[in-house]
């Protein structure tokens, strides 16, 4: 990854998304309620957001309405960021993504960073592209860091995971002003790495279907391997029958040094409320 010049701001709201010790980022997304609905209650969606600051997750992501519910004891340490766009799985395109927030609500609201999600493929994707460089546009402005999430998703897509078009992907966040790309993984340390060495942003990579947990820290391993960034892991946190233990076991697989043996990391026994979590039945494959 080539060094990126950012203004001051920008890059004081980056470093809060960034583990110093690894400078790699754990971003769990929570967004998932408008697409699909309800990830959990109410109350046990605090505790989640709780869970997540207390063992070990460098970011949250919401949409900004969600941001008024999210305990304040989540947000002194960990990193914060707005999603702007958005639609339910019964729209009748579920991939159309529309603008439901602007750069400067997520000024107002406190958050480091804002991400857009792209469907690069769609029947929509032109709109998109927009809504994408005009975010880049106000990020610029006003010196906040843009998470591109561009996924190859559409009538023509045949393999989502396939490194070319992923890598097109993430030169395609790259080429449109984002600071990070967050993008499928191949499925392969050899081609994602391909693919790291191809833009010239970070790629964090797309969490997928929930694992179980030496297959979770495998794939962490894997993606660290690769040169990426980071991680976003939203159903396989939210979705666990342990989120504080999930959290801390991705936590460390990410940012323990190398020499550690990743891939037979056991899960830390579980800290904070997250200790009582219920489990929360996953939703349906789609961010």
């Amino acid at each position: 990854m080539e060094v990126v010049h950012h203004s001051p701001g920008k890059s004081l709201r980056l470093s809060r998304l960034i583990n110093p010790v690894s400078g790699r980022t754990f971003v769990v997304p929570l967004d998932h309620s408008v697409a699909d609905g309800p990830i959990a209650s109410a109350p046990a969606v605090r505790d989640i957001a709780l869970a997540v600051a207390r063992n070990g997750g460098d970011a949250l992501l919401v949409h900004k309405g969600r941001m008024r519910f999210l305990p304040t004891d989540a947000l002194r340490g960990t990193g914060l960021v707005l999603h702007l766009n958005g639609i339910t799985r019964h729209a009748p395109d579920a991939n159309a993504k529309v603008r439901l927030a602007e750069v400067e609500e997520a000024l107002e609201l406190g958050a480091d960073a804002v991400s857009i999600h792209i469907n690069m493929g769609s029947d929509t994707e032109a709109e998109q592209l927009g809504d994408l460089a005009r975010a880049a546009e106000g990020c610029t402005r006003w010196g906040l860091p843009l998470i591109a999430m561009v996924y190859p998703r559409g009538p023509r897509i045949t393999d989502p995971a396939d490194p070319d078009l992923v890598a097109h992907a993430a030169n395609l966040a790259a080429d449109l002003g984002a600071d990070i790309a967050k993008v499928p993984y191949t499925g392969s340390t050899v081609t994602m790495a391909e693919v790291v060495r191809s833009c010239p942003i970070g790629i964090i990579t797309a969490g997928g279907a929930p694992v179980g947990g030496r297959q979770l820290t495998r794939t962490i391993g894997d993606v660290v391997a690769s040169g990426a960034l980071g991680v976003a892991m939203g159903r396989n946190v939210w979705a666990s029958h342990d989120v504080a233990g999930t959290v801390r076991l991705v936590a460390d697989a990410l940012h323990l040094p190398p020499a550690d043996p990743v891939g037979d990391l056991p899960a830390r026994a579980p800290a904070g409320p997250g200790r009582e979590l219920a489990a929360v039945h996953p939703a349906p494959a789609r961010t």
